[in-house]
């Protein structure tokens, strides 16, 4: 004979699904979120310190290798190469308003010291300084130059009035109408992990 206070399962309340249901949801949509926004990670992180026309002074970490910055170097000119489009990049533009295009022109210096892309350091480069202009020069880890059709990229100082430094070593040097050597791409990253 069955138990007369054996008490039935209740269904949960409504109230307490709905509840349930964005909990759930909200982690679903976090976690979603963070996986679609994650960083690219087939170049290293890098940061627009400062802009002057269409000079741009970049930085990197300090631990950046060398073939990371050869990454770097060889997406910005993948981006001259088939959109000229550098704005994704975290490049404002630098010949607005030309016919040519908003990108017409642009030089971008690579360092792996922060204080080296100071708008007030750029500048004084720019003008010529001498007091900059050298150690400028050494400091730099890449340089990447379009300069209406013609491209060159290189790790290490960019050559400075004819001069090449000998810690200089050019990437690509051509055309961007010429096609880009295929060239294996990093393996993607698989991780489900947004960091």
């Amino acid at each position: 004979m069955p138990r007369a206070d054996r008490t039935t399962k209740k269904p949960l309340d409504t109230v307490v699904k709905f509840a349930l249901t964005v909990f759930v949801g909200s982690f679903a949509l976090i976690w979603g979120g963070m996986y679609l926004s994650r960083p690219d990670r087939s170049i290293p992180p890098y940061t627009v310190g400062s802009q002057a026309g269409h000079f741009v002074a970049t930085y990197v970490p300090r631990d950046t290798q060398d073939e990371q910055i050869e990454r770097l170097l060889k997406r910005f000119r993948k981006v001259g190469h088939k959109t000229r489009d550098f704005g994704p990049m975290k490049i404002y533009p630098t010949t607005a308003g030309d016919p040519g295009g908003r990108y017409r022109q642009i030089v971008i210096y690579v360092f792996d010291d922060h204080l080296k892309t100071d708008p007030e350091v750029l500048a004084k480069y720019l003008e010529g300084d001498a007091a900059v202009i050298k150690d400028y020069i050494q400091s730099m880890r890449g340089y990447y130059r379009l300069q209406d059709q013609d491209e060159e990229g290189g790790t290490g100082p960019m050559p400075h009035n004819g001069n090449m430094s000998n810690d200089t070593r050019i990437l690509f040097s051509g055309l961007v109408t010429d096609p880009l050597p295929v060239e294996d791409e990093p393996e993607p990253d698989m991780s489900i992990s947004p960091l």
